[in-house]
């Protein structure tokens, strides 16, 4: 293939807008505020699934609760109602009295268990209304973290963006200078080779894999003619000559 060497140079400009714009790319893509946000929002995720938790869990013991009320409220019904025929005095054996006392004493002792359970289930449940309240707090302060994460990154991607639209007129301009076939080869190369289509021949070093040529592979590009595109034998890519090439 054949370029005017200045056509070839111009190869090197496009290659560096190429890579600024593949940095500005991978940038793009690794921001911190990207990391940032999947953390806060796979947080909020397990705040969410959390709350539904304690919230279910409020619930049950608000029908654990009435349900233990109920029984207590069943217990002090049937003991105020014995007593009640304890104390009218119409029950004269004193068998039946005793069992009468004996059956009040079970249901006090039974209404104060009963009792005990509710509170402990008041216990639960006010544990339980804590964590709810403390739940939906973090709540609140991770999406103020998740909208303040998003300013952030909104900023830093429209600088990204100026410089890539910047960058990509300016590229826009270098192309122009290059022939159409040189442009073709290189963009095949960038494609096979991470990027790096054409690299400077710099004091006997390809620019590209960083290898230093051998003596023949020198001799053969001295000799070559100023127009011939050349290619560095190792890695393939076009070798730009330049006045820093050592040949």
């Amino acid at each position: 293939m054949k370029a005017a060497p200045q056509a070839q140079l111009r190869l090197l400009d496009l290659q560096g807008l190429d890579s600024a714009l593949d940095r500005l790319a991978y940038r793009s893509r690794t921001l911190p505020e990207i990391a940032e946000t999947e953390r806060l929002e796979a947080r909020l995720a397990e705040l969410r699934d959390s709350v539904v938790a304690a919230e279910t869990e409020v619930s049950d013991l608000d029908r654990e609760q009435r349900k233990a009320e109920q029984d207590v409220d069943q217990v002090r019904v049937r003991a105020d109602r014995d007593q009640k025929r304890l104390d009218s005095g119409q029950i004269t054996s004193a068998k039946d009295l005793g069992n009468l006392q004996s059956e009040i004493a079970s249901l006090q002792r039974r209404q104060s268990d009963l009792e005990e359970v509710v509170l402990e289930i008041m216990e639960r449940r006010e544990e339980a209304d804590g964590r709810v309240t403390t739940l939906r707090a973090e709540q609140g302060t991770v999406q103020e973290e998740l909208g303040e994460v998003a300013k952030r990154r909104a900023v830093a991607q429209q600088q990204i963006d100026d410089e890539s639209a910047a960058t990509g007129a300016a590229r826009t301009a270098v192309v122009k200078d290059v022939p159409d076939d040189l442009l073709a080869l290189y963009e095949k190369l960038r494609g096979q080779f991470s990027g790096v289509g054409a690299a400077a021949l710099l004091r006997g070093q390809c620019q590209g894999c960083h290898l230093a040529l051998n003596t023949v592979d020198l001799n053969r590009i001295r000799a070559a003619a100023p127009d011939e595109v050349v290619r560095c034998e190792e890695c393939r890519r076009i070798l730009v000559r330049t006045p820093e090439s050592g040949l």
